[in-house]
């Protein structure tokens, strides 16, 4: 917490030539962060693409509206390659229906354009004895932020996309508007989509020891992408976030002792990279993490995300536990958002609201907003966040003690 004072005399005159709405969302967003009152709660989220087709269309807004520019959304995150081979899409089939391709994870995946995310059919790394044969391309390879291509995570998700634009161009992009984070996957998120969770889990209990030496050069290896990436940004970056699902509904994927021995090193290594360049980092985990809440803490994590709440998570319950030691982005349950039901909406939010008393929190979903969701419903949560969120905070019948 309180790490963002150390703002370069390069990146302060960078500073002055950005909007001055920009300058008010960059300081909004460290004072939420360093658990401040700012004018008002910070808003933001991850939108899938049949989303905003969605959204367009409800709202009646042109082919080329962008829910961050239309709402002036207070802060952005990037994707640059984080493949460990830097490689083109290798197309195995291809029909109006659907695509099956191998990635630079060796990742073989079919996605069917009428479903919202991609499927794992197989993987190019099937045995522990070729997982740790594997040696990354270098992590300082231009091409991954510099160039355009093929890359996994850019490009294989809600939407498909091929040849994605070089990152560095992205960022420069958006950087006049809004406060950019850069990214990166942490060492769990990668065996994902290099081997399976399957085998990752599997080969874990059976050979823990093994494995643990393979998460280490794997955490090693994107540490220098994180460095790397954020040298390219030449000050652009305000922000840094970590990518990395440890845990499904009811708990963790593993033991919360085998994640501290070997996954936790590397994410604290990541933070405290960060930090040391002066970028607010929020770390992205989806399901249970309760166990490891207080090891995020203890990490220097400045705000936790998604925060599920269809994992029994609840902001206002989490503020009451920890108080302004955890920072919190995220939490609104999708589910009713996807009812849309104003009344359940409106007491939804403005109870989470509560969880914003002393900073510390930034409005988002609990995950991503889903094309399940209207854009009426979704226009309607931002004006209500706008309208309640302003401080000091009167939420009237849903205020609770804290």
């Amino acid at each position: 917490m309180g790490m963002f004072d150390n703002t370069t005399n390069s990146s302060k005159v960078q500073n002055q030539k950005r909007k001055e709405s920009t300058l008010a969302k960059l300081d909004r967003m460290r004072k939420t962060l360093n658990h401040q009152e700012p004018d008002r709660v910070p808003v933001s989220d991850f939108f899938w693409g049949r989303f905003i087709s969605r959204w367009r269309k409800d709202l009646n807004l042109p082919d080329d509206a962008n829910p961050y520019y239309y709402y002036d959304l207070d802060w952005i995150v990037t994707v640059p390659n984080m493949d460990p081979f830097i490689r083109p899409f290798e197309t195995l089939k291809e029909n109006n229906e659907e695509v099956i391709l191998k990635t630079g994870f060796g990742a073989i995946l079919r996605k069917k354009f009428s479903d919202p995310m991609p499927e794992f059919v197989d993987f190019e790394t099937d045995t522990i004895e070729k997982l740790e044969a594997l040696e990354f391309d270098d992590p300082y390879d231009k091409r991954r932020y510099f160039k355009a291509g093929d890359n996994q995570i850019a490009g294989v998700g809600d939407g498909f996309e091929r040849n994605s634009p070089p990152w560095i161009e992205t960022v420069k992009s958006l950087w006049p508007d809004f406060p950019v984070f850069g990214s990166i996957i942490e060492c769990n998120e990668c065996l994902t989509r290099l081997i399976g969770p399957e085998n990752n889990m599997l080969w874990i209990g059976m050979h823990p020891e093994r494995m643990g030496k393979v998460i280490n050069r794997i955490g090693q290896f994107y540490l220098e992408c994180a460095k790397a990436e954020i040298a390219a940004a030449e000050n652009l970056l305000d922000g840094f976030v970590i990518w990395g699902d440890v845990a499904y509904r009811n708990d963790m994927f593993f033991s919360p002792d085998y994640w501290r021995q070997y996954f936790k090193p590397w994410v604290k290594a990541i933070v405290d990279y960060a930090h040391a360049k002066g970028l607010m980092v929020i770390y992205h985990g989806c399901g249970n993490i309760n166990k490891i809440l207080d090891d995020y803490i203890e990490i220097g994590i400045d705000a936790m995300n998604p925060l599920e709440a269809k994992a029994d998570l609840d902001s206002v319950q989490l503020r009451r536990k920890y108080g302004q030691r955890l920072g919190i982005c995220g939490n609104s349950n999708m589910k009713i958002w996807e009812a849309g039901d104003r009344e359940l909406i409106q007491k939804e939010i403005l109870r989470k609201l509560n969880a914003a008393k002393g900073g510390g929190y930034v409005f988002q979903s609990d995950h991503s907003v889903s094309s399940n969701v209207s854009g009426h419903t979704y226009d309607y949560i931002v004006n209500l966040v706008r309208q309640f969120g302003q401080y000091p905070l009167d939420l009237g019948e849903f205020d609770e003690a804290i």
